[in-house]
């Protein structure tokens, strides 16, 4: 198995068995800056508009709400963004406690700081710890009236009112952070998900091409390789044999000639299926226009190509089939018509390309001359991709070959 097939989540670091905060909620941080920054200027405006207490205790309440938010953005705001947790948060927390408790004694209406205050007891510790800060904020200002009131009703008022916010903060912030995790954890199983795909299909292409090279490999070997061994074995034989007895010698090469023709047969099974050189790269309008001046080149025989002028693409089964054909085509003309002139025609329509091959040759009447592999190889391949081959010819006039193959 490839090394980089992952067998398991990478470890990330806890606190306190919790997992930390999502990816999500580190990238909308700037959300909560915005929303750190206007509700503590909000609270500092209520402390210090707010009557009672005396202008000197609703100053001191301010200042010690500044220092918290100077607190948060020199230390805590890099916890939450960086995600780190341990003695640090705890300091944190402890620190701005320290600061909240007499800001709140002094002045009432500093209570509210508990509402920026309260989320990052989440942000930064496991939910059971981040409860019991929870509790302990909120405590507060029920110890602060208890301590100046006693045990009346306005206490009891506190401290029901203290309780509420309690419960209403630790589940939603327990919820928040159980989505933000679950979330994480989503994005962390889709990414290991598409790794594992694009491994398992990197793995198949590769365990694919190294099948078909054994395959190839074998036919290569059962065909072209034993085939050519043979041959070279059964001119050894004749050579050996010339000098003694010619006749012996003669069905050695005989034999050989057989043998060749078996191994050419079996190359060209081999090879069937494969993409011709003439296609790579090249839409199949270029292909047939080579092959085509090929064939001029070798025998001075004229043809007259009538081709699309904007080529489009078609399917490679289907390329491949009509260039053979072509091939094939043009090889029957050079052999057996000795035609004077040849017409190439390759016509696009919306449902099936037509590609038709006439020359003015001889033509003929009975079966084809040659080892009649041609005709029915280029029928063959036609009809595997659910086209028609139709050839027409007569003594004196010509052959025409038309495939028509569909376009699905």
């Amino acid at each position: 198995m490839s090394e980089h097939v992952p067998l398991a989540r990478p470890a990330v670091p806890v606190s306190g068995g919790d997992p930390p905060p999502s990816a999500t909620w580190v990238a909308r941080f700037p959300l909560w800056d915005a929303y750190f920054a206007v509700l503590a200027v909000a609270v500092g405006v209520a402390v210090a508009t707010s009557t009672p207490p005396a202008a000197s205790y609703r100053a001191g309440s301010a200042a010690l709400l500044a220092a918290i938010g100077i607190w948060y953005v020199a230390f805590g705001r890099a916890l939450m963004r960086y995600d780190i947790g341990g003695w640090r948060a705890y300091l944190y927390l402890g620190v701005a406690f320290a600061l909240y408790a007499p800001a709140v004694v002094l002045a009432s209406s500093a209570s509210f700081a508990m509402f920026v205050l309260l989320p990052q007891a989440f942000m930064l510790l496991p939910t059971i710890r981040a409860v019991a800060v929870v509790v302990s904020f909120t405590a507060v200002p029920v110890v602060k009236d208890w301590l100046s009131n006693g045990a009346g009703p306005d206490t009891g008022g506190s401290l029901l009112a203290a309780g509420m916010v309690a419960l209403v903060v630790s589940v939603t912030g327990g919820w928040i952070r159980h989505l933000f995790v679950d979330a994480d954890r989503r994005a962390a199983l889709v990414d290991e998900l598409a790794a594992s795909r694009d491994e398992v299909a990197r793995l198949s292409r590769q365990a694919g091409v190294a099948t078909e090279r054994q395959r190839l490999a074998g036919e290569i070997h059962d065909t072209i390789a034993q085939g050519l061994s043979s041959v070279v074995m059964l001119i050894q034989a004749a050579d050996a044999e010339l000098d003694r007895d010619a006749a012996r010698a003669r069905r050695h090469l005989a034999l050989a000639v057989d043998t060749a023709r078996s191994n050419l047969a079996g190359a060209r099974a081999v090879v069937a299926a494969l993409t011709p050189a003439e296609l790579a790269g090249s839409p199949l309008v270029e292909a047939v226009r080579r092959v085509s001046d090929r064939f001029v080149a070798e025998t001075g025989v004229p043809v007259v190509l009538t081709m699309p002028e904007t080529p489009h693409p078609l399917p490679t089964p289907v390329e491949v089939v009509l260039l053979r054909v072509a091939q094939e085509a043009l090889a029957n003309a050079r052999k057996h018509a000795g035609a004077g002139r040849v017409e190439v025609r390759l016509d696009r329509r919306d449902d099936a390309v037509v590609l038709e091959v006439r020359d003015d040759g001889r033509g003929f009447t009975g079966p084809p001359a040659g080892d009649g592999y041609g005709l029915a190889g280029m029928r063959h391949r036609v009809e595997r991709v659910a086209g028609t081959l139709r050839v027409t010819s007569g003594p004196g006039a010509g052959t025409t070959v038309r495939a028509e193959v569909p376009i699905r």
